[in-house]
């Protein structure tokens, strides 16, 4: 690894976090973790296309590969006439992020990819390159007879050599001599050249009979194919080079694809379109989570929500399956629903949900947001199949991608970038994010992820008309998004508008006692801008049995609406109020008693009720088999109204209690990686790495008597422990620093310089130059000490 200044070093650690985990000893350390596989491969997953381009040329090129080669192999034989190219003026830029990346080193003359990088990227029959190039005619014939090479020469019309490898170098001159390769290529019979042209842009193999025909015969004879197995060719790299003008790609993309305004609207329209669904989103969120306050669906085995309740989660909240998973997530991710952990394990809203409805609508939609933009859980693969060929349930485990959020983030940049009131074309985002992470497989999973990012944006609010809105920005910017969208919400309205057909009009969001009782009293019939809300029998008889009365229910309307309250509505209260309760059910196993014996007769004689077990116990009772519960329900299917009543003969309440988990956190996001590291982290990092340099690098004076032991070379000091103690206590007195080793309590040995300051009690402490902080260390525990040479102190 070059030399690198603080700031270079710090740049490098940044691009790569994982190379700081833990954080190298020195820059032998960190050279050695910066080449390892995982790290390499790591750094190679975050370049973009030209980067990951030039690593691929330098992948094929020779090694080391001077400068001009590596331009040529870029722009092309004929770059050095073709003026300023994109790709001519963008190389020494990329090249310098690779160089920063610690992927390439050496000289402008004398470049040189790392090897693990050189080993991934370099073409093999197991693992073509992305270039389409295959191996040099070196590697190709590497396994090939001296006789074989000679008559391959001898065919190309060159003069035989005394051995194999002058043979394959004048071979391989001649295939990289422009002029003697167009010349031989002229004497090619047409169908060669046709062959030539569906292997030249890759993949570079063929497969051949034992017998080939002509074409093939002819460039097999003079080298321009060579086997690899007795059914297989392969065209040489120097040959497809010839053939392509000198290109290591058939595209070179040196500028990264533009994003432009597909559409323009008005910023006013922009924002007003996303409160809009803002305000939806608040709605759908509370209704699905209530929805599960008294009996929420079951944990599957395997965890997550069944297809089946998924389906009846969607109807609920009257949306597709989808959205209803990605509002499942959404609330889930955001703290607001849980399993309950019980026995018959259920989904149910935590008690954050209750402090959540208490808010402003404008900060409970910051929460979601705020929830949203950094989480790992993709609802989008709801439904997708995992490696093991499982279905991915909602709730369930297998939905956390770790490169979600950075794909959010960077489609909202994107739409930050344009005009306000800007909205970009879908197909433009999604190159731009493909050249800015072109490794297959990465670049497929990120082309879905910025398309739910576009879809989830706009059913949260987060942009409208697919334009970023002004609350939009203040996300991206870690702003708090709630004062942008304050204003552009409506005020809860305390009224409603009935009318004569039995619905009631909700001019806008209602205030939350007014909600909540309407919920028990009405159905939601349509929701929108205006929300209607209609009365129906059980929807009275609903609420009469929680308790109100029909007095009640009138003085309610009365009170909260605009319009005189309609008479088919009064009819409407006064006829169930009239009827609920005229059935009483309570415990025998259950009794229904009623003072009308008529009603009684009539219900026997129902045939609906035979599965009740009904029987007479006197003129007003009948004894049934079923539970009180299942009675009552029975008794409401067939259109009648009855009222549980206690052994006191009072009639019961029926309020359900609101199921709550117990207090959960949020799921956290899993990482992609170890994060960036901020300022303070990477000035420790780059301090130890300097000091651990001096450790390892200082100059000490020789051991002084035979018992001292030389350290033996890059390992650390031995010396006895009187010896240790002895020259510890002397630094002390004297202020000169001395060199140890030490082996910590988890048996991890490292080298350091330290200026003691006090000795005492088995430990010594002094500052540590490697950790660039006063230490205390066990005396114990140090290997050996040497003093500092002279020159050094």
């Amino acid at each position: 690894m070059r030399t690198r200044d603080d700031t270079a070093l710090a740049a490098l650690l940044r691009a790569r976090p994982d190379l700081l985990v833990p954080v190298p000893g020195d820059m032998t350390q960190l050279a050695t973790r910066a080449g390892t596989r995982a790290s390499v491969i790591r750094a190679l997953d975050h370049l973009d296309r030209f980067a990951l381009q030039t690593a691929e040329a330098l992948a094929v090129a020779p090694e080391p590969c001077p400068y001009p080669v590596l331009e040529a192999l870029l722009t092309g034989h004929h770059g050095a006439n073709a003026g300023e190219s994109p790709a001519r003026a963008a190389l020494p830029r990329t090249l310098g992020v690779l160089r920063d990346q610690a992927l390439v080193w050496g000289d402008e003359d004398r470049l040189r990819l790392v090897r693990t990088a050189r080993e991934l990227l370099a073409p093999s029959p197991g693992r073509p390159s992305p270039t389409g190039l295959g191996p040099t005619v070196a590697e190709a014939t590497a396994g090939m007879s001296p006789t074989r090479v000679q008559e391959i020469v001898a065919t190309a019309g060159l003069p035989a050599t005394h051995d194999p490898v002058s043979a394959v170098t004048a071979l391989t001159g001649l295939f990289t001599d422009p002029e003697r390769m167009s010349a031989l290529l002229d004497q090619a019979p047409a169908e060669a050249h046709q062959v030539l042209g569906r292997l030249v842009w890759g993949p570079p193999y063929g497969e051949v009979t034992p017998h080939p025909a002509p074409p093939v015969r002819w460039l097999r004879d003079r080298g321009l194919l060579l086997p690899t197995s007795a059914r297989t060719v392969v065209l040489p790299r120097e040959v497809a080079l010839h053939l392509r003008g000198g290109l290591a790609h058939r595209d070179t993309a040196p500028l990264p694809p533009p994003v432009g305004t597909h559409r323009e609207h008005r910023p006013q329209l922009v924002d007003a379109n996303a409160a809009g669904q803002a305000l939806a989103a608040l709605s759908t969120v509370e209704e699905l989570v209530k929805s599960w306050e008294h009996t929420g669906p079951v944990v599957l085995r395997a965890g997550g929500l069944s297809v089946r309740d998924l389906k009846r989660a969607a109807a609920t909240v009257d949306t597709t399956e989808p959205a209803t998973a990605f509002w499942t997530e959404l609330a889930y991710t955001a703290g607001l629903l849980a399993s309950d952990g019980e026995t018959d394990e259920r989904y149910a809203p935590t008690p954050a949900f209750d402090t959540w409805t208490a808010l402003a609508p404008a900060e409970r939609w910051a929460v979601l947001a705020v929830a949203w933009l950094p989480a790992t859980r993709t609802a989008g693969l709801v439904g997708d199949q995992d490696g093991k060929g499982r279905t991915l349930a909602a709730l369930g485990p297998g939905l956390d991608r770790s490169a979600a959020p950075e794909v959010r983030r960077r489609v909202l940049e994107l739409l930050a970038a344009l005009p306000e009131g800007g909205s970009a074309d879908p197909a433009a985002l999604l190159a731009r994010l493909a050249w800015e992470r072109p490794v297959r497989g990465t670049s497929d999973l990120r082309a879905r992820l910025a398309h739910w990012t576009l879809t989830e944006a706009e059913l949260l609010g987060v942009t409208g008309r697919g334009a970023l809105s002004a609350h939009g920005r203040a996300l991206l910017e870690h702003r708090d998004p709630a004062p942008p969208l304050a204003p552009l919400l409506p005020e809860p309205v305390d009224h409603v508008l009935l009318q004569a057909d039995l619905t009631a009009v909700a001019p806008g969001p209602l205030r939350r006692p007014l909600g909540d009782t309407l919920a028990v009293l009405a159905e939601v019939e349509s929701k929108g801008g205006a929300t209607v809300y209609r009365f129906t029998p059980g929807s009275v008889r609903r609420a009469l049995d929680a308790g109100h009365t029909a007095t009640d229910l009138h003085a309610f309307l009365a009170e909260h609406s605009r319009t005189p309250v309609p008479q088919p509505l009064a009819y409407l209260i006064d006829d169930v109020a009239r009827r609920h309760g005229q059935l009483r059910v309570g415990v025998a196993s259950s009794y229904v008693r009623c003072d009308d014996d008529g009603m009684l007769n009539e219900i026997l004689a129902d045939k609906r009720s035979a599965g009740l077990g009904l029987r007479r116990l006197a003129s007003t009772v009948l004894a049934s088999q079923a539970e009180p519960a299942a009675l009552l329900d029975g008794l409401r299917a067939m259109g009648y109204a009855p009222a549980a009543e206690s052994r006191t003969g009072d009639v019961l309440v029926s309020r359900d209690t609101a199921h709550r988990t117990p207090a959960r956190p949020a799921p956290a996001p899993v990482p992609d990686g170890p994060p960036v590291p901020g300022a303070p982290l990477l000035g420790a990092a780059v301090r130890a790495i300097r000091a651990g340099d001096l450790a390892s690098t200082v100059v000490r004076k020789p051991p002084a008597g035979p018992a001292a032991g030389a350290p033996v070379p890059g390992g650390l000091p031995r010396t006895s422990a009187a010896e240790t103690l002895a020259t510890v206590q002397a630094a002390a007195l004297t202020g000169s620093a001395v060199w140890i080793g030490y082996v910590n309590a988890e048996g991890s040995a490292s080298q350091r310089v330290i200026d003691p300051v006090r000795v005492e009690g088995g430990f010594v402490t002094g500052y540590d130059h490697t950790a660039d902080e006063v230490r205390t260390y066990a005396l114990h525990r140090i290997t050996g000490v040497a003093e500092l040479a002279d020159d050094q102190v």
